[in-house]
């Protein structure tokens, strides 16, 4: 009998946790407008990125992974807000992988997660260059809180971190030694040796 991977053991937790814990409706919208909020302040460092924007007015897309989903419209000032669910998508961006350990680890090498694209291919091509070129400066927002050497040393921090963990999830799980089996199941009532 063959036990369950770690793998298959946290994505099944994962959707028992998620069925048995479905957030009210005002919390999902709650934390769609953060996520809205964060990434109008993303985009208000890059310029480029708001002309962009800015050429696809009232475009909505839609994006989708597992059981989750926002819907995002470009607005006149070249920033997101959240679209009206009766708005047809232009774009509809579905994360392919199921598994939250998986994406995990594809986001921690610094790899792009597969994604089915369906819909209209110059918005598909505006997103690409958005998901591209557009960074958060998480350094500079730091800086004005807690001034430039306390956060060039949080960054650097962070950076050393982050390298770590991606150098872990590089090397992979350790192979277990030559010569080690897996342990024998027991024997049932009746049907021992002797």
């Amino acid at each position: 009998m063959a036990s369950p991977s770690p793998d298959s053991f946290f994505d099944q937790l994962f959707d028992r946790v998620g069925q048995a814990l479905q957030p009210p409706s005002w919390m999902v919208q709650e934390m769609q407008h953060r996520l809205v909020l964060l990434l109008n302040h993303v985009l208000q460092q890059e310029p480029e990125a708001q002309a962009r924007l800015k050429r696809q007015v009232g475009r909505l897309v839609e994006a989708h992974w597992r059981h989750f989903s926002v819907r995002l419209v470009a607005t006149p000032a070249g920033l997101l807000d959240l679209g009206s669910a009766t708005q047809a998508a232009d774009l509809t961006l579905t994360l392919t992988e199921e598994s939250p350990l998986a994406l995990a680890r594809t986001a921690l090498r610094g790899d792009k997660p597969a994604v089915r694209i369906a819909g209209d291919v110059q918005l598909a091509a505006e997103v690409q260059w958005l998901v591209d070129h557009v960074r958060w400066d998480l350094e500079e927002d730091l800086a004005r809180v807690f001034g430039d050497a306390p956060a060039h040393a949080m960054g650097g921090m962070m950076r050393r971190m982050a390298e770590a963990v991606r150098g872990f999830v590089a090397r992979g799980p350790a192979p277990e030694p030559a010569g080690t089996a897996a342990p024998a199941a027991p024997a049932a009532p009746g049907q021992g040796g002797g």
